[in-house]
């Protein structure tokens, strides 16, 4: 027998990275579930709905926290009195007025997102519900 004759196999199974890479392109390619679909779309929802309040609320009050620390420092440290005492009655405005801002923001995005979370909350609970 000659070696052109002869056949010859090689086999190794992927590592664990390997695996774990080709399990994400495929999820990547599969169809979603229904209810994972729509639940996913409910959690993209409620951070539309949600996350402007949040940004603007946090700003607001960390950026006028520093302002008020800032004329605090002028007014003790430096003391620059009158611009001390202005520059921390902004921050504290500021620090004041975050709050009614996020709840005028959240209202805002709750009466634009809320029939449709409305109704994807009810389909998924449907679903659930005569799953049983």
């Amino acid at each position: 027998m000659n070696d052109s004759d002869k056949f010859s196999y090689t086999y190794s199974a992927p590592t664990e990275e390997e695996r774990r890479e080709i399990e994400d392109i495929r999820s990547a390619y599969a169809p979603a579930a229904k209810s994972e679909d729509r639940l996913a779309q409910l959690r993209a929802l409620n951070e539309r709905a949600t996350r402007p309040a949040r940004i603007a609320a946090l700003t607001l009050g960390i950026g006028g926290i520093l302002l008020f620390g800032l004329g605090m420092s002028m007014t003790l440290a430096w003391e620059l009195i009158a611009g001390g005492i202005v520059v921390a009655a902004i921050g504290m405005l500021a620090t004041i007025v975050a709050n009614p801002v996020r709840r005028v923001l959240l209202k805002r995005g709750k009466q634009k997102y809320g029939a449709e979370i409305l109704r994807l909350t009810d389909e998924l609970l449907g679903e659930k519900n005569t799953d049983k």
